[in-house]
């Protein structure tokens, strides 16, 4: 225990910068070692201050003996009142050189070059409070598909505002050397502009919001399948799935931006367009969905595959854990800065879990974090046994 201890030291030093926001008089209980209850309990299944303080209450032995906690155990009120005083940004800013570290490490044991930042939004449901006039929590995230790791959130009122969030996200990620990947929401010109003046590259899905490039890729592609793409140095790459009752084939099909699209000249670094044909039979019924995208890489459809699949992977690997494991659909949280940094200790405490090399489920490992001090600890500083 005393090797976990210290490497657990390590954990509390990425929050020595973190102003705190209290009181002089509220300063019974050291701000980081609120910090770090709560980010374990977290990861021990709490969903609040009150699940955090209960928690925090019956580990209060092993508590006492790796953080520093001169007056006890802090009581419910006092992890409130932290979480509801940090600013959202300042919180989460101390957690920079932690992702770097984590990023690193990933990095270097998947050996994948040049990884798939994903980034969506996703809508807290039941986090509004219409007698206050505060809606629902909505925030955009980056999803290190390749990886596991949420990098950073921002928030924003609604859906709409997320052209306005996004730039401020990519902001606060070292993004160089990454595929972004946005869907049409954030498909803007400055976003494109500002991807690649920070050295990574983009594949953004293309909607009505861009109608005018929308209809020139797809009126192009459509001319080019006529005799299906002779005429230009198109790529297409194939794939079947089967599974839950049907089976779905996605045709990937990338070509060079031609030099007659309309609006090229206003998307900074763009180099190749792509459709993604999904053809599924499910019951006998069969539906086909073509998706268009605008992007900076080369023709290489592998790569161009990868990145499409990788974005769907923010739903699938992240949203859907928050949702189902994290219950974050149903947080009653309504406090404008406890919510939003919940979720982001919602977001970091997956991405730990999702670094740990166990088999376990996500599920399975939040709940032996809350049974077993040793693996708690194994989680949330990277060790193993």
């Amino acid at each position: 225990m005393a090797d976990m201890c210290i490497t657990l030291d390590e954990v509390v030093g990425y929050f020595d910068d973190l102003e705190d926001p209290r009181f002089t008089v509220n300063l019974q209980h050291p701000l980081v070692s609120v910090v770090v209850i709560a980010l374990m309990a977290v990861l021990a299944g709490a969903g609040g201050p009150t699940a955090i303080a209960r928690w925090a209450a019956l580990k209060a032995e092993f508590l006492l003996r790796v953080l520093k906690l001169p007056n006890g155990i802090p009581r419910k009120d006092v992890f409130r009142r932290v979480l509801a005083l940090l600013k959202p940004d300042a919180f989460q800013a101390c957690f920079v050189n932690w992702l770097q570290s984590l990023r690193a490490k990933a990095a270097a044991a998947s050996g994948v070059e040049q990884p798939i930042f994903a980034v969506d939004g996703k809508t807290a449901r039941r986090s509004h409070d219409r007698r206050k006039g505060l809606g629902a929590l909505h925030s955009v995230s980056v999803w290190a598909s390749d990886f596991g790791l949420s990098l950073g959130q921002v928030a924003c009122a609604e859906k709409s505002n997320e052209i306005t969030a996004i730039p401020e996200l990519l902001r606060l990620v070292d993004i160089k050397g990454a595929i972004i990947t946005i869907d049409a929401m954030g498909t803007q010109k400055a976003i494109a502009e500002q991807i690649i003046a920070n050295e990574a590259d983009y594949v953004l899905a293309l909607k009505g919001n861009q109608e005018t490039l929308h209809q020139a890729v797809i009126d192009y592609i459509d001319e080019q399948s006529e005799n299906d793409f002779a005429d230009v140095k198109a790529r297409r790459y194939v794939t079947k799935e089967t599974g839950h009752g049907r089976d779905e084939t996605r045709s990937y099909i990338q070509m060079p931006v031609p030099d007659t699209l309309a609006e090229l000249e206003l998307w900074k670094g763009l180099n190749s367009i792509g459709v993604v044909v999904s053809v599924c039979v499910r019951d006998g019924k069969e539906t086909v969905e073509m998706r268009y995208y605008i992007s900076s890489l080369p023709v290489r459809v592998k790569q161009f595959a990868r990145a499409v699949r990788g974005h769907w992977g923010i739903e699938n690997s992240c949203h859907w854990s928050l949702d189902v494991t994290y219950r974050e659909d149903e947080s009653r949280i309504r406090d404008k800065h406890m919510r939003e940094n919940f979720a982001w200790l919602n977001r970091l405490t997956l991405s730990l879990l999702k670094q740990h090399p166990g088999r376990d489920s996500i599920v399975m490992k939040r709940r032996s974090c809350g049974w077993n001090h040793d693996f708690l600890l194994e989680v949330l500083t990277g060790a193993t046994p």
